[in-house]
């Protein structure tokens, strides 16, 4: 009988995860290693090699650890479970002018559901993945928190996970810091490991090309969409695009247009395929509305609180004032922001801790 219990543990055959697999070993739980097959580059038209969490070579490198440790490892294919579902809501939100957020769908609706699904087969009480957060508990309520590593955090992309994923899993490395997990991995004799680098690509279009991956998924799609016009925030048309799906709010480069000042993409309207440019404070926002929500750290998104609000991965977030309308949540910011963008996320901090999220339906100008 182990010490503390068994723990299937997502291993991509990265260093994180293959860290947290050999911490918790070494903590004396009875772990049980996973790797999830989610996407077949190659089945997509791509034109570069497979690399990252699919590819032959991670899964062999997880299978390898579990070796060396002695503990059983399995190869589970969901590539009809997450392209069914991730890959048709990339390229529907895109078609319908949106930018969206496939590594938060899939942590919320397939990674954890396929975790949770092979941990009950396979008899483990808890599930454990390389993410560099936190969980707390608090008056009966799981939510997650900050990593101590204010650089990798990734308590973004976790916000919708449900009290029943929470309340399983595990989060090993969320305390520590990159460089002390690199280390680790030295430690133990793992220097090939140790040295491999970040990977910040989308599973699935790893070449970082999602207007070519869009082109590839939907027949015809350049002859349907070409010959759209760009319009200028006072409604001047200045030029013809390539497409709008090819665009994403506050973009600037590879717009393929000169008018003798930088532009951004301010809005784009699917309808009419119209892609709106304007100047940096054109971009400025004090407001949004937010959908598909997700409460965490309380039973209920708070009313008329002021919650620190990211509206991406990387941003720094602002302060923002809450009103709960139900199925939606109104947002105003207490500083305006630029480049919210519709179809990301906008996840609400209590301090360092995740109070919930969900989608941004639509912006307010200032």
């Amino acid at each position: 009988m182990s010490k503390h219990g068994r723990v299937l543990v997502a291993m991509s055959g990265g260093i994180d995860s293959t860290v947290t697999a050999m911490l918790l070993h070494e903590q004396g739980y009875e772990v049980v290693g996973i790797t999830m097959k989610t996407w077949d580059y190659a089945n997509s038209g791509g034109n570069k090699k497979e690399t990252g969490c699919c590819s032959l070579d991670s899964i062999n490198d997880a299978r390898q650890v579990a070796v060396d440790r002695g503990f059983h490892h399995f190869i589970v294919d969901i590539r009809e479970e997450f392209g069914n579902y991730v890959i048709d809501n990339f390229v529907d939100e895109y078609m319908a002018g949106r930018t969206p957020n496939p590594c938060v769908l899939c942590n919320t609706h397939i990674k954890w559901e396929a975790l949770l699904k092979r941990a009950d087969s396979l008899d483990c009480e808890f599930i454990a993945t390389g993410h560099y957060a936190q969980i707390r508990q608090e008056n009966d309520r799981y939510y997650v928190t900050k990593s101590v590593d204010e650089q990798k955090d990734q308590s973004y992309v976790l916000w919708g996970l449900s009290q029943a994923c929470l309340e399983r899993s595990r989060f090993p490395i969320g305390h520590m810091k990159k460089p002390e997990v690199r280390q680790l991995a030295y430690d133990w004799g793992y220097t090939d490991l140790a040295k491999k680098g970040e990977s910040y690509e989308i599973c699935f279009v790893p070449d970082n090309d999602y207007r070519g991956f869009l082109k590839r998924q939907v027949a015809g799609l350049e002859e349907k969409v070409a010959g759209g016009s760009f319009v200028t925030t006072e409604g001047k048309t200045v030029g013809t695009h390539k497409g709008y799906p090819f665009y994403t709010v506050g973009q600037r480069k590879g717009l393929g247009i000169a008018l003798g000042e930088p532009v951004y993409v301010t809005k784009i309207i699917p309808e009419t395929n119209t892609v709106v440019l304007g100047k940096l404070e054109d971009l400025i926002r004090n407001g949004m509305t937010v959908g598909q929500l997700n409460s965490m750290k309380y039973a209920e998104l708070p009313e008329n609180m002021d919650l620190l609000t990211k509206i991406r991965y990387h941003d720094k977030g602002t302060m923002a004032n809450l009103t709960n309308k139900g199925e939606t949540v109104e947002v105003n910011f207490l500083a305006n922001v630029k480049g919210v963008a519709p179809g990301q996320s906008a996840v609400f901090y209590e301090g360092d801790d995740v109070v919930g999220g969900g989608i941004i339906r639509r912006n307010v100008t200032a």
